[in-house]
């Protein structure tokens, strides 16, 4: 029989700071599975800040947003029914077509995951692209070394809060945070073994990250004036994994770029960008090793809870806004 849903679908482009408006939740009916499909319902949903530039009509990595369609992104949910051999009632499976209540889809689109060790909510996070990202990032895209000093922006959200912690796992030897609150702070000090953090809001991020410099390697998720204040205290040959550039998503102008972009030459600066999907080839070797870590106590994780479907929209707005210690997930 037909299963009655809701799901998600973009209104209109977002001009600057998005606003509930540029939404719309439709009500739709799946079919029954075919051959080859199954029908998922979802428990979490994945928001994240790559999905502010989809919205926009724009050629980028990975294709905007269509209006008056579904927007997608990460998720788990529970099998409900099948048209696959090997998908049963009962399954817990990862995919991207979130933003909605259910998810009709090739079998081929989801992945199989075990819960019954992790709760399913960790493939969103510290087990899924943000844990991955964190990974790719320090260890292929900077090439941290044991011994190595490390700053990361947006350290107490999803990918930060893992990052810093990869780091310090693989023996650097000084691992700084910057985040947007006290609380934030706290958090990435005494819980998460940063050696130190900074809030961002208490003056120029230069000056905050003065007493702490210098630095080895760049986790960037912020761009704007903390990748000006890396370059600053960043030794000789220092590498910075540009992730992401929250700070201007919501711009309506593009800001100017670092003042200092000089310090590139003179200090013989390495900038890369990177976007995961291009490195799914560390996947295995990367869940092979946070898997053991997370099980162990050593990789831990907390995650921003908004409970219901009809608050979606809000979760992503406060997200946008800071709004999140770890990773921000809708619970359905």
């Amino acid at each position: 029989m037909p299963t009655p849903t809701r799901e998600t679908h973009l209104a209109s482009r977002p001009t600057g700071w998005p606003t509930p408006e540029n939404f719309r939740v439709v009500e739709v009916q799946l079919p029954d599975p075919g051959p080859g499909q199954v029908l998922v319902r979802n428990t979490f949903l994945s928001v994240d800040p790559y999905m502010r530039g989809r919205m926009n009509d724009v050629k980028s990595y990975v294709p905007p947003y269509r209006l008056d369609e579904p927007l997608d992104g990460g998720a788990v949910g529970e099998v409900v029914a099948s048209g696959d051999d090997g998908l049963h009632p009962g399954d817990t499976v990862l995919h991207q077509a979130g933003w909605r209540e259910h998810a009709l889809l090739p079998a081929s689109a989801v992945r199989r995951v075990d819960a019954t060790k992790v709760p399913a909510s960790a493939y969103l996070g510290v087990l899924g692209m943000p844990g991955l990202t964190a990974y790719v990032g320090l260890t292929r895209i900077a090439g941290m070394q044991e011994g190595e000093a490390v700053l990361v922006s947006g350290a107490a959200g999803a990918v930060g809060s893992i990052a810093g912690q990869l780091a310090r796992l693989m023996g650097a030897s000084r691992v700084v945070g910057s985040a947007g609150s006290a609380e934030k702070v706290a958090w990435l000090t005494d819980e998460l073994g940063f050696d130190a953090a900074v809030n961002y809001k208490d003056g120029p991020i230069a000056k905050l990250l003065a007493p702490h410099a210098p630095f080895d390697v760049y986790f960037d998720n912020v761009g704007g004036d903390h990748l000006e204040a890396a370059m600053l205290h960043l030794n000789d040959y220092g590498r910075i994994a540009a992730c992401g550039a929250i700070a201007g998503y919501n711009e309506e102008r593009p800001a100017p770029g670092p003042r200092n972009m000089m310090m590139i030459v003179s200090k013989r600066l390495s900038l890369r960008g990177f976007i995961v999907t291009d490195h799914g080839d560390l996947a295995s070797e990367f869940h092979r090793r946070a898997g053991a870590w997370v099980a162990e106590g050593r990789l831990v994780h907390r995650e921003t809870v908004v409970e219901g479907f009809e608050h979606t929209v809000d979760a992503f707005l406060d997200l946008l806004r800071g709004g999140n210690t770890g990773k921000m997930l809708v619970r359905l």
